[in-house]
């Protein structure tokens, strides 16, 4: 069972009082002992890491100040039981132009490829898309139960996707999709604003 404890280790994508996420990227040495001063607005900040470098993901009740990606919740698809993930699974897409219709369109048919699986994977645990606010990028920030599991739904797709769905092929050729890619992440800090001192 998953306690409070262990679930209270990783952001909630889906919290109601979150106005804008912020997601950096970077490589080299992660520059995770920021943000020094907690900032006014800032709910949570979580840092990962991986092989080939590092992402934050930065939860705002305010539009923070210009350093990043702002993106906005779009929609999400969580397992009932949500076990502890053991893996995150960062997924980038871009298009050739700004457009948030055609942003939520894509969104809405990777949840139809999902819809038709008749036995989905069973290490997915959740996946919260966010919409940039430029209109030309998506972040999903997806939460599996292992890196293995995430790697064994790939491969066993036999189309590169996480699923075996038809509809994942339309998902891959998607016009105007000029960038598509993941990568693999552990958490490796994670604070918020509940755990700060308060001012005397």
């Amino acid at each position: 069972m998953t306690t409070e404890t262990e679930r209270a280790t990783w952001p909630d994508p889906a919290r109601p009082d979150v106005a804008v996420v912020r997601i950096r990227r970077g490589d080299g040495e992660p520059p995770f002992d920021q943000p020094g001063s907690w900032p006014e607005g800032l709910l949570s900040f979580t840092g990962y890491t991986n092989e080939n470098g590092w992402f934050s993901y930065e939860q705002w009740t305010t539009e923070p100040e210009p350093d990043g990606s702002e993106y906005r919740l779009y929609r999400s698809g969580t397992r009932p039981d949500t076990p502890v993930p053991g893996c995150i699974v960062l997924v980038s897409v871009e298009f050739d132009g700004p457009d948030e219709a055609r942003q939520k369109r894509w969104v809405d048919l990777v949840f139809e490829a999902l819809g038709d699986e008749e036995t989905p994977h069973p290490g997915g645990i959740s996946a919260h898309f966010h919409l940039s606010d430029d209109g030309t990028r998506i972040a999903n920030y997806a939460e599996w139960r292992s890196e293995a599991d995430h790697i064994e739904a790939i491969e066993s797709s036999g189309q590169g996707t996480v699923g075996k769905s038809p509809k994942f092929e339309a998902v891959k050729t998607f016009p105007g999709v000029v960038a598509g890619d993941f990568q693999r992440f552990r958490p490796v800090v994670h604070r918020t604003a509940a755990e700060q001192p308060k001012e005397s």
